[in-house]
């Protein structure tokens, strides 16, 4: 296997992959700060990656997938899999799923929801979408990584990933509203976090998310202008299925706002900062 993409993620789901007994490979489009890529065997081209049997693409988004798969298609043989990890436009794997397949060569779709932390504990839950046969061929490899779910055909994983975007926007920025009320209250935050622990308002967005709010520590685990994108693309799919989604329109605005002051690169959860500033 070669992960293709060692950012954020790629990096600590290639450690768990490793650790686990799978060969492992990696190459990233630009050059890594050595010690990043500690203990990751990285590959100096895409045409050396592309020998591996799975291909597994981490990248940002959309734009990138395409970029790869332009770059490194014409090296991929009859029976490998490509597998796509990222949040890409479901519109676009229906565009390659099936180019692939004409040649014989297998693709699923499967990002992950659960942040670095659930890569580097193999507790990630991903949401799969592709052919059954091509499915089963990385299954395993999935099952290292957490708990996997096939929920349709090419294109139902990353639909699914849209969605759980959609609820984790939504889940952060009433996480954010909810810790400013108590704190412009007179309330301890992290006191309002540990009494809610196990009540219906409690969730891994209270705690994890919640936690970096009350520090004001916006390190990235998932980047706000990440999730820009996956509210622009919740915001399409909505469109060409008819679903009316206001609170999402909400949210992606919101977004919008901290890219636009320059507050991208935070984590998503700055959707709290945008209440104090």
């Amino acid at each position: 296997m070669c992960v293709v993409g060692l950012g954020l993620m790629g990096r600590p789901m290639a450690r768990t992959l490793s650790a686990a007994g799978v060969p492992v490979t990696g190459w990233n489009r630009s050059a890594l700060v050595p010690d990043l890529i500690d203990g990751i065997d990285a590959v100096p081209s895409l045409e050396e990656a592309s020998m591996a049997d799975v291909l597994l693409l981490i990248l940002s988004d959309s734009t990138a997938t395409d970029a790869v798969l332009e770059q490194v298609e014409p090296f991929l043989d009859p029976g490998q899999v490509v597998l796509d990890m990222g949040s890409s436009d479901p519109a676009r794997t229906a565009e390659h799923a099936p180019r692939l397949a004409r040649r014989g060569i297998g693709w699923v779709d499967a990002p992950v929801s659960g942040g670095p932390e659930g890569a580097r504990s193999g507790s990630l839950a991903i949401m799969a979408g592709g052919a059954e046969a091509d499915f089963e061929l990385v299954r395993p490899l999935l099952e290292v990584l957490g708990s996997v779910t096939l929920v349709g055909g090419p294109g139902a994983g990353h639909t699914t990933k849209v969605v759980n975007q959609l609820i984790c926007g939504l889940a952060i920025q009433a996480v954010a509203e909810g810790l400013t009320l108590a704190e412009r209250a007179g309330l301890d935050p992290r006191r309002v976090q540990e009494a809610l622990r196990g009540g219906f308002a409690d969730s891994k967005v209270l705690q994890l998310h919640g936690t970096r709010m009350v520090e004001r520590a916006y390190v990235p685990g998932g980047k706000a202008s990440t999730h820009l994108k996956d509210m622009r693309l919740a915001a399409a799919l909505a469109a060409a299925v008819g679903a009316d989604l206001p609170s999402a329109r909400l949210v992606e605005d919101r977004y919008a706002r901290l890219v636009e002051q320059g507050d991208g690169d935070l984590d998503h959860s700055a959707l709290h900062k945008l209440l104090w500033d």
